[in-house]
Formats: structure tokens, C-alpha cells, sequence
């Protein structure tokens, strides 16, 4: 009898402790613009469930992340590509032990101006595109008119793994232009006729027109859509990454948890993401 009432007391004391711990949460989190809606969102409705909770979250790219866990300036680092081996070796040099989760997935998807007619490239294509051996909208079927293209900045894990994947591993062109994030990717091809760049399937929006992608050849082409991604039927799609020194996992462990419940799987869902479950 008396361990039973030990053990409902401990449960008790157990919940407790949760429910106070998550009212406590304060977090920073920095890195990747393709994975910040998520934590913007899941950071939004977690503070609403828990109003005592203090959550930060800023993009500037997958390294920016990376450098500022390595320099303990955030709690977690949010990237779009998984850690690099020089990354690795920086924090072999701290005592730091850090751990890694996928939080979901997403895909990329070629972007260009509304009025282009070209409807879908093939990765050999893509690959002439941004490594300059293609120049103009005529050499891949469109109207007569030169390409500007844009790519993410070289911080930008996007940016690496749209290389790898699509360009083969590729250098860009030194024509192709960089810029800092999703949307200014969105807003320049929106108001250049020969613009083309990638962007986070979240971000597709009736700005800039999204386009078939084929990687066989142009035996077939599949066009970046949720349940394209979903069923990996789509090519350009990859994890996204949360990272954290396992001696904060005390501090980070609620947030997590709320992310990968029902109620985050969702919200993941409907920012337009792939969740894992």
C-alpha cells in the first residue's frame, strides 16, 4: 500500500515538475531560412500553450546556425543540410556532444517569372542553367531572352545542397546572382521576365511559377507538390535538421517534444512541409 502511494505521489511530483518546466522554456534558435517557418510557428504556438515560455528564432543560413551552437549563442541550430566535417572537427574541439534530429522534410522547387512559358527542365538543363553553359530561354524551348539566375548565398545550406543534387556538384557560374533568402529569391524573379531560382516548397506562391523537374533524362517529369515530396516521386526533396549539445537537453526537451506530437507533426504539415510522421 505504501508503495503505491509512493508512486502516485512521484507521478504527481513528475507531472509537476513537466508542466513547470515547460512554463520556464527559453530557448534560442538560429540558422537555416528554408526550416524558420517552423520554428517561427511551432515557437508561436507553444508560447500561446505556455504564456511563461521565451522562445527566440532567426535565420541567416544552416552555417550561421551551426557557428553560433559551436559558440554556445543559441540552443539550437535549424539546418537545411547536415553537418559538415569542418563543423564536426570544431566541436570535437569544445567539450560539446551534439546531438541530431530530423524535424521534417522539404523540397526545391525551380521558380520563374509567371509569363515565361518554359513549364519544366530536365537536371542536365538545370545543370547548363547554373553553371552557365546555358544562356538563354531559347537553348530550353522558351522565347528569345537572356537567363538571370539566382541561388541562395554560399552560407545557406540550400545553396549546397541544390548543388550537389542538381548540379551534379557543379560550381555556379560566377553570373549567377546570391541572394539572402527565400523570399528575396521570390521577389526577384517575380520582377525579372529571364529570371529562375529555387526556392523552399513552402514558399511557392502564385508570385512565380514553379516548374516540372525531370531527373531520368526527360523520360519523365514530376512537378514539386506536397504529396509529390511526400511519396518521394519528386527529386529535389532532403531532411531538415535540428542540432544541440546534449548537455542542454533538459532545456530543449519540451520544445522537441511539442514538435514531434501530434499537434507539431501537423503544424508542420500545414506550413507546407513534410512531416516525419
Amino acid at each position: 500500500m505504501k508503495f503505491i502511494v509512493r508512486l502516485i505521489l512521484l507521478i504527481v511530483l513528475l507531472a509537476g515538475t513537466e508542466a513547470c518546466s515547460r512554463k520556464k522554456t527559453s530557448l534560442k534558435i538560429k540558422g537555416s531560412d528554408s526550416v524558420l517557418p517552423i520554428s517561427q510557428k511551432a515557437a508561436e504556438t507553444f508560447m500561446q500553450q505556455y504564456p511563461k515560455a521565451s522562445i527566440t528564432v532567426t535565420g541567416g543560413g544552416s552555417g550561421v546556425g551551426i557557428a553560433a551552437l559551436i559558440n554556445g549563442t543559441t540552443h539550437i541550430a535549424m539546418t537545411s543540410r547536415q553537418i559538415k566535417i569542418s563543423e564536426q572537427l570544431k566541436i570535437q574541439a569544445t567539450d560539446k556532444k551534439i546531438k541530431e534530429d530530423i524535424i521534417g522534410h522539404d523540397a526545391l522547387a525551380l521558380v520563374v517569372h509567371p509569363s515565361n512559358p518554359v513549364r519544366k527542365l530536365t537536371r542536365e538543363q538545370i545543370e547548363g542553367i547554373f553553371t552557365g553553359k546555358i544562356k538563354t530561354w531559347q537553348e530550353v524551348g522558351g522565347d528569345p531572352g537572356n537567363i538571370v539566375a539566382y541561388s541562395r548565398e554560399t552560407s545557406s545550406g540550400t545553396y549546397e545542397y541544390f548543388k550537389k543534387k542538381a548540379l551534379n556538384g557543379s560550381e555556379y557560374d560566377n553570373t549567377v546572382l546570391s541572394l539572402n533568402s527565400n523570399g528575396a529569391i521570390i521577389q526577384s524573379v517575380s520582377q525579372t521576365k529571364g529570371g529562375i531560382g529555387y526556392i523552399g516548397l513552402a514558399y511557392i506562391s502564385s508570385k512565380t511559377k514553379a516548374l516540372a523537374v525531370s531527373f531520368d533524362q526527360g523520360k519523365s517529369f514530376v512537378m514539386p507538390t506536397f504529396e509529390n515530396a511526400k511519396q518521394k516521386k519528386y527529386p529535389i526533396s532532403r531532411p531538415l535538421f535540428y542540432y544541440y549539445d546534449q548537455s542542454q537537453t533538459t532545456k530543449v526537451v519540451d520544445f522537441m517534444q511539442y514538435l514531434y506530437s501530434p499537434t507539431g507533426q501537423k503544424l508542420i504539415k500545414d506550413i507546407g512541409y513534410i512531416p516525419n510522421r
